[in-house]
């Protein structure tokens, strides 16, 4: 190749930004054990790190990655660093973000199986284990939402025709307000693409808001925490993570709402847009598999 030829593949200067996240990750799940474990009463607040300051710490420096991230992969776009080999790269790497977050989470809903399957029916005297109920725990009763545990705490739920409902009748629909703004930017139409944008996130936020107003209600009124047995814990672990991730989901809606107003897309350059659509989408389908198998059965 000699100096006139223009380069067939871009290939981007070493990033800090990964080890930068992976710190972020390591500071911000310290600091949420500990903050849980407190909370909890798990652990005492003296002499333990302090779970509050230590998680706003890693969230402060996973943002700024995030930040400082996407504005060099823009700069790099706009400045037409990208060749077709670097978009199948990208869309490529997406794909496998997306496997893996679904590994994330099969793992999350396979210990909710378990549970309700396997461990709760066998404390119940279920296959063969009669001695151990009559020995270990005779007056349990077997039941999911499991309101009363083994020792005899007696626990509230919440149903699901409710908030559950509003909530996954909001993310439904930010999914068809996506869809749209994505045709939009096909058909070249930015108005209607800033606005498919604009009520997606406004979904998004709203869903958030009333995911608060839950946990609140439930904390306060029903009395459903992190500690309270096996079901508390693992609706708080299944509805948190995926809070966090339409939290996720929704900044990276913004972002694309921010470079829609100001002309970044074009109908064949917009992968951007196209990533954070598939992982909404793979956010709202994560939120059915709640809807069913936490809130319905």
């Amino acid at each position: 190749m000699t100096t006139n030829e223009t380069p067939r593949y871009y290939v981007p200067a070493s990033s800090p930004w990964p080890i930068v996240g992976a710190i972020g990750l390591i500071i911000t799940v310290i600091g949420g054990v500990n903050l849980i474990q407190q909370s909890t009463g798990i652990v005492p607040n003296e002499g333990t790190i302090p779970g509050g300051p230590v998680l706003a710490i890693g969230l402060g420096i996973i943002i700024f990655m995030m930040f400082s991230w996407w504005r060099n992969t823009i700069n790099e776009s706009i400045n037409g660093m990208n060749s077709n080999m670097l978009d199948v790269s990208y869309r490529q790497g997406m794909m496998w973000f997306i496997t893996s977050e679904v590994m994330f989470f099969a793992a999350f809903f396979g210990a909710l199986f378990y549970l309700r399957t396997i461990s709760v029916p066998w404390l119940g005297g279920a296959s063969n284990n009669v001695m151990t109920h009559a020995i270990l725990w005779p007056e349990f009763l077997p039941m999911w939402p499991l309101t009363t545990t083994p020792d005899g705490e007696t626990l509230g739920s919440i149903g699901p025709w409710g908030l559950p409902l509003l909530n996954t009748i909001l993310l439904l629909t930010s999914s068809i307000t996506c869809t749209i703004a994505h045709h939009a930017l096909i058909a070249g139409n930015r108005r209607k693409l800033i606005l498919g944008l604009a009520a997606t996130v406004a979904l998004g936020i709203t869903f958030l808001y009333f995911q608060v107003q839950e946990y609140i209600y439930l904390y306060e009124e029903v009395g459903l925490t992190l500690g309270s047995g096996v079901y508390g814990s693992t609706f708080f672990l299944l509805t948190g993570f995926h809070g966090m991730h339409v939290t996720i989901g929704t900044i990276m809606l913004i972002v694309m709402l921010v470079r829609s107003i100001k002309g970044h897309f074009s109908k064949e350059n917009h992968f951007a847009f196209e990533a954070t659509a598939w992982y909404w989408h793979f956010v709202d389908v994560v939120w059915l598999g709640l809807f069913i198998f936490v809130y319905i059965l």
